[in-house]
């Protein structure tokens, strides 16, 4: 019997949650920005110079990707070379 009443208590538990899930939307309503995330957010002349690191950054990044596709490109002929050999 205290079986059938737990049962019945956990049934009911898994309704109010659902129904509290069902209640509170998933996502939340817009709001205008105020004045100090809008200050946040707005750029800075001061840190502006910086900011010229980030051209730097992807030349040095694509130079990287292309010694890496080298290297890759070596190892896999060498492979070649001395599976055929």
């Amino acid at each position: 019997m205290a079986f059938l009443l737990n049962k019945t208590n956990f049934l009911s538990q898994l309704r109010t949650q659902s129904q509290k899930s069902e209640a509170v939307p998933c996502r939340g309503f817009h709001t205008e920005l105020g004045a100090r995330e809008k200050a946040l957010l707005a750029e800075d002349p001061v840190l502006k110079r910086f900011k010229s690191h980030k051209k730097d950054a992807k030349r040095i990044k694509k130079v990287g990707d292309i010694l890496t596709i080298a290297v890759v490109a070596g190892c896999c002929y060498e492979i070649y070379v001395r599976a055929t050999n």
